[in-house]
This record gives C-alpha cells, structure tokens and sequence, in this order.
C-alpha cells in the first residue's frame, strides 16, 4: 500500500480578495507522478508554489509527513523544483551546474555531538553524486561542456540533475516542457517517466497538455477555476469523465444531452441507446458523453442515427469528419473517408457510451460547429424535407 506523502486540507489562497484556490482538498503518494492539469489561470501553479512552500496559501495546511509545513521555507523543504526556464549558469559546465548546489550545501558534523559545527560535503561525494546524476539523465561523457552546447532537451535534463542531486523526497515541476518542439516534447515525456521510476520519489507536475498527464501520469488532478474537478487514474479521466469539463477538457468528445429512461437505456435525438450506465433516476436529464473514435460509420439504413458530412480533415493515422446531426455538430475519428454532403449512418455501442449527471459545465461543450477554427460552422442544408427530418431520428 502507497505511503501518504503530502497531504493539502482545505486550501485556500486570494490575491487581492480575488479567489484563486477553493478549498482544495488532496493527498500525494510517495513515489508518485501526479499531475495538476487544467488551462491558464485555474490554480494548478499556484498549488504548485504552495507546495514549495513560494506562496503562503490565505487558509488552510499543507502537511508533509503528517507535519504541517505552512512556515516552514523553501530551502528547509525536502522539496525542489523545476522550472520552464531552466536558469542554469551559461559559465559553467555541465558538471559544475549540477554540483552548484551541493557546493553551497553544508551539513553537521557527525563527530559534533552538540550537532552545531557545519562542514560542507566532501568533493569525494560531490564528484560520485554528480557522475551519479549524469547516468541518471543519460548525459554521461557531457560533463565539460557549457549549456549553450547542448539541445532543450539536454539542458532540460541537466536541470532535473541539479534538482534531484540534492536528494530531495519530492520533484516539482512546472511546465519543464513548454519551450521544446513537438517531437522533443514526446521524447522528454517518456525520458521523465523513466528518471521518476530509477530515482524513485514523488514527482509532481504542472501542465496545460492533455497528452503529457496522460503520457506519464499515475494520477491526474483535473482543476478549473480553482477547484478540483476530479482526481483519478489516466484511464478514469478519459474513459470516466465525472462532468463536461472533464470529458472536454481531456481528449475530444461529443456531449449530447440526454434523457436517463432507466440505468442501462438512455434516449438521445427522441431514439433510445443501450448503455452500461447507472444509479439515475428514471427520466433524469444527463450529459451523454460519446468519444468520437467510439463510433462507427454505417449506411443510413442500418444507422441509429443519420446525419449529413459537412466537414472532412484529412490527419494522417485517420480522417476528423464533423457530421451534422439536425443542427448539433459531432466528430468522428476514422479510417473511412466520407466526402462532405454525403449522408451516413452512425452505430455505437454500448461500452461507448458514457452518461454523467448534469453539472454548471452543461451544455457549454460538446458542439463542433465552434470548438475551433478549423472546422468551419456549416449548415445541413440536406436536412429539408420532411422525409430526411424523420431520416435523422431512425
């Protein structure tokens, strides 16, 4: 069983009477990856600086070990960070930014039994802890060479170096992959999941990406507007989805709304769908959640639902194709090219199906006709006659 690390109580901070975190409530394993994800302003960096111990939170406690830490400053914190700017020194070598920190540290002196004689560490130990690091980050025979010889990525894992030299029990880290490309971003995801498992202590992360929580994450902290949404495992997150924001904000999704009849039948489009769902009442109003990988393309006749192609890109590994469903725009993720005005049939089963209670997120999401850009908002100008009205709820 996981060992509770750090755990935040009823957490609160304001800035100018302007409420930033509300009561956040949450506990961290040792020798976890939990991730705060959520979009700019939500709080995530905030919890972040709490931590740290950077920002004095307005209410409540922050406990490390089960001992409150709230005065306690950063320095005297088994906790260090890592932020988007690595900040090392451009005059110093690899090795030397990695032992900066070691150089300034100083510890008691065993021999002293009064404890109050501090010596610094030895070179000896130095020079061990850093080549130590260097096998760590995959940057071993780098030791001579300045910051400005080396890529983003490798200055990034040299930052990590100088962090985890110092031993500490807990590695905050602060969007550390925003300012490398794309394909550098995919490489350190995996890069840092590793270093988290080989050094063994609790990493906690601060991210905007979706797929980076959902890369290396052992559990991911969706937040918004300062709350905690939901807390739970990659698969929860994205397969679970407790309300709209969550379900959006993770991956892409259909959210319908919804009609619960009876637990495992809910009615959309006036038409009833099998579903694995229950605890609703009978005839609650829901959020019908639907990826759009988890439907399938079929004729108009063997279709639950018809609608009409209104928008087709192209994506390598598969097309996006917007499909109009008598005025609400869904996304379905294929391998089948439809070209746009062809009407089409759509199946889903049960499994693909996922029902949530209605919350404040409801009916913000959902709809591709504005979700971005790309897909430009058009009309199912196929949707006229009489005929082709009662061919959408067939």
């Amino acid at each position: 069983m996981s060992k509770e690390l750090i755990r935040l109580r009823n957490l609160c901070m304001a800035f100018d009477d302007d409420p930033v975190l509300n009561n956040i409530n949450l506990y961290i394993n040792d020798k976890e990856f939990l991730t705060l994800l959520g979009p700019s302003g939500c709080g995530k960096t905030t919890t972040l600086r709490i931590i740290g111990g950077f920002t004095t939170p307005t209410s409540g406690d922050v406990l490390f070990d089960g001992v409150r830490i709230n005065d306690v400053p950063p320095y005297r914190r088994k906790i260090n960070t890592v932020f988007q700017k690595y900040a090392l020194f451009p005059h110093l070598n690899v090795f030397e930014n990695i032992a900066f920190g070691l150089r300034m540290q100083r510890r008691s002196d065993s021999a002293d039994p009064a404890g109050k004689k501090q010596v610094r560490i030895p070179e000896s130990e130095i020079q061990e802890r850093v080549m130590e690091m260097l096998e760590i980050i995959s940057l071993k025979g780098f030791e001579h060479r300045k910051p400005d010889a080396l890529s983003g990525g490798q200055q990034q894992r040299v930052a990590i170096a100088r962090a985890l030299v110092n031993r500490p029990k807990v590695l905050l880290l602060d969007e550390p992959l925003g300012a490398l490309d794309l394909k550098l971003r995919k490489d350190m995801q995996i890069e840092l999941k590793r270093i988290q498992q080989q050094v063994g202590i609790t990493f906690i992360y601060v991210t905007h990406d979706q797929e980076e929580a959902l890369t290396m994450s052992d559990t991911i902290v969706v937040m918004d507007k300062g709350s905690i949404q939901q807390i739970g495992t990659p698969e929860d997150i994205y397969n679970e989805p407790k309300n709209a924001f969550v379900a959006d904000f993770i991956g892409e999704s259909n959210i319908i709304d919804g009609l619960m009849v009876r637990d495992n039948l809910v009615q959309m489009y006036g038409k009833q769908f099998p579903c694995l769902d229950g605890g609703f009442a009978d005839n609650e109003p829901v959020d019908v959640v639907i990826r759009p990988e988890d439907i399938d393309i079929v004729s108009v006749e063997q279709g639950q639902l018809a609608g009409t192609v209104t928008n087709v890109t192209f994506k390598g590994m598969q097309y996006d194709i917007i499909v109009d469903f008598r005025g609400f725009k869904w996304l379905i993720q294929t391998t089948d090219h439809c070209p746009v005005g062809a009407r089409i049939g759509i199946k889903i089963d049960p499994d693909g199906i996922h029902v949530m209670k209605k919350s404040s997120y409801s009916g913000m999401f959902g709809d591709y006709s504005s979700f971005s850009e790309e897909y430009d908002e058009l009309d199912d100008a196929s949707i006229g006659s009489d005929e082709e009205e009662r061919g959408d709820e067939t």
